[in-house]
């Protein structure tokens, strides 16, 4: 639990510190007198004044931060100083300076994007199971062995980038473009059309409903027990088990069950090491089961052989693909938002902070990369979020200088009042069902 609330906390810190940056950097260009930049909220730790009189601080909850700006100035301050309120300034560097903050989560996703592609992940290859009969990939042709190779004309190298380029056609519908290679080597083209439907938060796999899975990997032995009949055999870590009794290419689970058949009997088993192929005899021993009955165990702990590449691309391959994926991820984020509207999209998809903390956690407990793809992820859905126009939003105040725009003259007072209730209550039903969301996922 402290484990998922510290990934949390760093997570909140970071997206919502840079957002706030954005803001920092666009109304200093702009002019605008900051009166403080703080990491946090709450009672003020460590506090120190630059030359420009702003005040950077850190405070005591480590949920993000804000900058406060110089809005207004004071009856009777200098010209020179009502010139930096914020309020003061034209109608293009105040719609920059809200812009900023948004444009600030988009670009570090961007940026985090680029640097897994710079350094590189080990991903699964996309390399099919047999799909179910009734399947559409069975009635586009996939055969087991079939691998992945380029989706809708993108070449794709692993699994995560085949599901990311089949993600929206999935969920919205249409016409997918499989090219692959097929277990003996030859290119296909395969065709599936997927129908557009009501997406639920009930975490059905999309892929897995087409009939699109990973093949089943095959055993791997990860660790033998001294002593026991799995070393007596000859067993060794990094052996691939590709026969057991009768069971050719097993899976781990037929595997220990073949071996539980057999307490007290000679079992041959076959594997692949170092490239060559050898066949061991074991005589599992005899152990009393849980039920009572005599089963037969190694002692060799098993883990499963996923082929696997590793993605990695250069500097300005990596930054094209940074801001494709960022685009495309606002793009998919924009539409599924639009389908919630009119119903094709459950609203129990929304989650809140409970969830998002419970996947930082995960994340990073996964892995460094996991993270990273976390906190993109995320900064996307603060730069999208915040761009709605919803008063109290960034995007809320981008909607109000459109209209100051087209009036040729500031909006009322009174709209802005009545537009902060409005945006209260929508961000406060927002956050009721998201939490409701939360709690529902956690107890269900």
């Amino acid at each position: 639990m402290l484990f998922t609330l510290l990934a949390f906390a760093v997570a909140l810190g970071v997206l919502i510190t840079f957002h706030e940056l954005g803001h920092y950097w666009v109304a200093r260009l702009c002019g605008v007198r900051i009166l403080r930049f703080s990491v946090g909220f709450g009672k003020v730790l460590v506090r120190r004044t630059d030359r420009h009189g702003t005040e950077w601080a850190l405070s005591a909850i480590p949920l993000g931060g804000y900058v406060k700006m110089l809005d207004d100035p004071e009856p009777g301050d200098d010209p020179a100083i009502a010139g930096q309120a914020f309020n003061h300034k034209s109608l293009k560097q105040r719609s920059a300076i809200v812009l900023a903050g948004p444009v600030a989560n988009l670009v570090l996703a961007a940026l985090l994007y680029t640097a897994l592609n710079l350094a590189g992940t080990s991903e699964p290859a996309a390399i099919l199971a047999a799909p179910p009969t009734s399947s559409l990939a069975a009635q586009a042709g996939i055969q087991e062995g079939d691998r992945i190779t380029a989706v809708n004309q993108q070449p794709v190298q692993s699994w995560n980038e085949a599901r990311w380029q089949l993600l929206d056609v999935m969920t919205s519908g249409g016409q997918a473009q499989l090219q692959v290679d097929t277990a003996n080597g030859s290119q296909r083209e395969r065709l599936l059309q997927f129908v557009p439907g009501e997406v639920g938060a009930d975490g059905v796999d999309l892929m897995a409903e087409a009939g699109l899975t990973l093949a089943i990997p095959q055993p791997k032995v990860t660790a033998v027990n001294s002593g026991e009949p799995g070393e007596q055999a000859g067993l060794a870590p990094g052996d691939i088990v590709t026969r057991v009794g009768e069971l050719d290419q097993p899976t781990a689970s037929a595997m220990v069950e073949e071996v539980k058949k057999h307490p007290d009997q000679p079992l041959p088993i076959t594997v692949l090491r170092n490239g060559a192929t050898t066949t061991l005899t074991v005589v599992p021993r005899g152990q009393a089961g849980p039920d009572g009955q005599t089963i037969g165990r190694i002692g060799v702990m098993l883990g499963a052989d996923f082929p696997m590449v590793l993605v990695r691309y250069g500097l300005f391959d990596s930054l094209s693909r940074g801001v494709s994926r960022t685009i495309d991820t606002v793009w998919f984020s924009l539409k599924m938002m639009g389908r919630m509207v009119v119903g094709d999209v459950s609203l129990r998809n929304i989650s809140g902070p409970v969830t998002i903390a419970d996947y930082a956690g995960q994340t990073a407990r996964i892995g460094f990369a996991a993270y990273i793809g976390f906190l993109a992820l995320i900064s996307v859905s603060i730069g999208v979020l915040n761009l709605l126009p919803i008063p109290m939003l960034d995007g809320g105040h981008l909607m109000y200088y459109v209209l100051e725009a087209v009036r040729g003259r500031p909006i009322p007072e009174k709209w802005h009042e009545n537009g902060q209730r409005i945006g209260l209550g929508l961000l406060a039903a927002l956050m009721s069902l998201a939490f409701f969301n939360d709690f529902a996922r956690l107890f269900s």
